[in-house]
């Protein structure tokens, strides 16, 4: 690449990087009533953003897969920023702020494939251990391996019943790995969802599975055709890649996380830990479930105070009667949380996953 490219990139990425950031932000921090001093918080990152793209118009067609990454990530932010400014004058607001996000999920699926550059391979990568000697080493060591990185099986954003899969690219099958299998919200698909967690995955080596709802949402009542799915999901992984049996995490948002109970509480669920996060429950699913399943059984929940979808009482009660009927259940409440996806808990997650098991009958 030459110097004329370099500088392009050099006025292109950062503010890539920060309009990034900033959508991650929003999405964060999203609450209906602190919609406006949240978006102004971020600034207009996306100005710079704007103002370097057409520096990509020259590039030449040798390097027009890089173009096409990069035009596919910047006009996916662009259009999510527009969409952002323009939802207080929408008839409702809040669904045209959640059909801008969306375009966030795009624009880091466009980006990945450009983690050889290294200001998006950190961007990929938890900030606390951008630096960390080690974990460089395995990234450089790996180099591209087929069966790493993002896949996809049957789920485009038209389909529905399939998933999306992260194999950290420094994976080797001569150890077991923990996996996480994450659910999308209502109306939700498991190809965006997969960015939550990407991140973490990559940085402390988890296999991240996002599977994708085989109707509109998670089925909360009545036939239930997505356990069956997921189970078949984790077969498919489980054949191809070396899982660690004692670290299966079933979580998800909103309806992904009740559903995280409604399957994860069956008597046959493979998973051996439920991370639901900002979940409706009801007392009826502690009480129905299997006793067995139950004791013991690690579940945590996180819910924010200000969910205004499902109040933070749920999830207290939550606690309440799944403590009661014997699970071993730790508790994270989010004071400035509303009903969004907290990222930063991730790390935390995959801790609480790597722990010893608790001594059941102990």
């Amino acid at each position: 690449m030459d110097q004329a490219r370099l500088d392009d990139l050099v006025a292109l990425l950062p503010p890539l990087l920060r309009s990034l950031e900033g959508l991650g932000f929003i999405a964060r921090h999203l609450h209906p009533p602190d919609f406006a001093a949240v978006l102004e918080a971020v600034g207009t990152p996306e100005v710079a953003l704007r103002n370097a793209l057409p520096r990509l118009a020259d590039w030449p067609e040798a390097l027009a897969p890089v173009v096409t990454q990069l035009r596919g990530a910047a006009e996916a932010v662009l259009a999510a920023f527009d969409g952002l400014r323009a939802a207080p004058g929408e008839a409702d607001g809040l669904r045209a702020v959640f059909g801008a996000l969306r375009q966030l999920p795009r624009a880091q699926e466009a980006l990945y494939p450009l983690t050889d550059l290294a200001p998006v391979h950190a961007f990929f990568l938890d900030p606390q251990v951008r630096e960390d000697p080690d974990l460089q080493t395995r990234f450089a060591r790996a180099g591209k391996r087929d069966g790493t990185g993002v896949l996809h099986a049957e789920n485009s954003f038209r389909d529905r019943g399939g998933f999306s899969l992260y194999v950290p690219e420094y994976y080797t099958p001569d150890r077991a790995w923990p996996l996480v299998m994450a659910l999308h919200g209502g109306s939700g698909h498991g190809r965006a969802f997969l960015w939550s967690w990407l991140r973490d995955a990559r940085s402390r080596g988890a296999i991240l599975v996002a599977p994708t709802a085989i109707g509109p949402t998670w089925a909360l009542m009545g036939e239930d055709p997505d356990t069956p799915n997921l189970a078949r999901i984790l077969a498919f992984v489980r054949e191809r890649w070396a899982i660690d049996p004692q670290r299966l995490l079933l979580t998800g948002l909103s309806d992904g996380g009740t559903f995280s109970y409604v399957s994860g509480l069956e008597p046959a669920s493979p998973f051996t830990h439920l991370a639901p996060v900002a979940a409706s429950f009801h007392p009826l699913m502690a009480q129905a479930a299997d006793a067995e399943r139950l004791h013991g059984l690690p579940i945590r929940i996180t819910h924010g105070v200000l969910d205004w979808m499902f109040p933070v009482e749920i999830a207290r009660g939550a606690r309440q009667a799944l403590t009661a009927a014997g699970a071993t259940v730790s508790y994270r409440e989010i004071e400035d949380l509303s009903h969004t996806y907290p990222r930063e808990e991730n790390a935390g997650l995959l801790d609480w996953l790597a722990a010893p098991l608790p001594t059941v009958g102990a």
